[in-house]
């Protein structure tokens, strides 16, 4: 009896990590998880392909997974080697949180605190951030910043960004 108590007790001290990113994970997903594996991974979810993958021996560059009630949750790039794994991941649902607690419901303050940054780069519409000791990487919109930093080709530094801008995009690059 006690044994079964035990048991009981380690399944559901586990913890869900459904919707945890980790430098090596996301969700069920792994660094080295194969791209034809993506629907055992995904079995409870929708699973649709770019339309290359319906030409003969062709692989799907992208991959979106939808729940079942249709909801984005992240969408897969495929390197190309002759074993395709994921390459990139865009995350679209806000409950994949990282391991450190930034998401997509997170501010700029939020990933300075939690991981420093190592480089910014400007781009027409948006700054992309890059964490410091992470594959993460995240977009915020250039209407987050001030008004004389929006139309402008500079490039933008960390002390311009208010600490309350919202992340747009939230993306992790496995290589």
């Amino acid at each position: 009896m006690l044994g079964i108590g035990c048991l009981l007790l380690t399944c559901c001290a586990r913890k869900d990590n459904t919707f945890i990113i980790t430098e090596n994970s996301v969700g069920p997903l792994t660094k080295d998880t194969v791209t034809s594996e993506i629907e055992k991974v995904f079995a409870q979810d929708s699973i649709v392909q770019d339309t290359s993958k319906l030409q003969v021996g062709a692989q799907a560059k992208k991959i979106k997974i939808y729940e079942k009630g249709g909801k984005h949750l992240l969408t897969l790039t495929s390197n190309s080697d002759s074993i395709p794994t994921i390459e990139n991941i865009r995350v679209f649902d806000s409950r994949y949180i990282s391991d450190k607690g930034i998401g997509l419901k997170s501010t700029f303050r939020d990933i300075q605190q939690s991981y420093g940054v190592k480089k910014i780069v400007t781009t027409l519409n948006s700054v992309v951030v890059f964490p410091k000791g992470s594959n993460l990487y995240f977009t915020i919109d250039k209407e987050e910043l001030p008004s004389n930093l929006r139309y402008t080709a500079a490039n933008v530094e960390a002390v311009q960004i208010p600490p309350g801008a919202k992340i747009k995009y939230l993306m992790l690059g496995w290589e």
